[in-house]
């Protein structure tokens, strides 16, 4: 068995403070890297996610720029390349992260399966390659991007539990929604942070 672990859009702009900050945002990010220090050996891979948003345009309309955002299709700026906002947050240390993958660069994306490597390699073909069969998914936010990349993990075939001590939501009502649905298709909640 190959196993990796996803850690999902753990960034500046997603955590307390930032343009989309998420309460518990921070905290995880630390979470995160005690959990990953404590349990190096339980991964073959560690694969860390970023919105990686371009300046200058909507993103193909992911960023509200006419009108104000809805925050469903649409958003306040967030995650533009190169900037602060982007990076990890600095409670994640991104040494104990192998692979990095930037998501969105033009298009709206929530799933980490919808971003490449640093190297072009689509994250789909990169599983493949490696061999993975278990994944492991942490990170921000539980009702968007997690939900997503965990149901993305699943639909690949692939063994799929979400660490729930190691996420944050958005909101309450639909951080719970979202963990029934990841419940309903087969994945495995996983409570604590150990």
């Amino acid at each position: 068995m190959v196993a990796a672990l996803f850690i999902i859009d753990v960034q500046n702009d997603f955590t307390e403070g930032g343009a989309l900050g998420v309460d518990g945002g921070a905290a995880v990010a630390g979470k995160i890297t005690d959990y990953l220090r404590e349990h190096s050996d339980r991964y073959d891979v560690v694969i860390a996610s970023r919105d990686w948003h371009d300046a200058g345009n909507d993103n193909g309309g992911h960023f509200a720029t006419d009108a104000e955002p809805n925050f469903v299709d649409t958003w306040p700026v967030h995650c533009v390349a190169g900037t602060p906002g982007a990076q990890y947050h600095p409670a994640l240390d991104n040494a104990l992260v192998g692979v990095h993958v930037r998501k969105g660069q033009g298009v709206p994306a929530y799933s980490i399966f919808e971003g490449t490597t640093v190297d072009g390699e689509a994250v789909p073909a990169l599983l493949t390659r490696l061999g993975v069969d278990t994944i492991d998914v942490c990170g921000i936010a539980t009702d968007y991007c997690v939900l997503a990349s965990a149901l993305d993990a699943a639909d690949s075939g692939r063994e799929v539990s979400v660490r729930t001590g190691l996420i944050a939501g958005v909101a309450p009502e639909s951080s719970t929604a979202a963990l029934d649905t990841m419940a309903q298709a087969g994945i495995v909640l996983v409570p604590g942070d150990a």
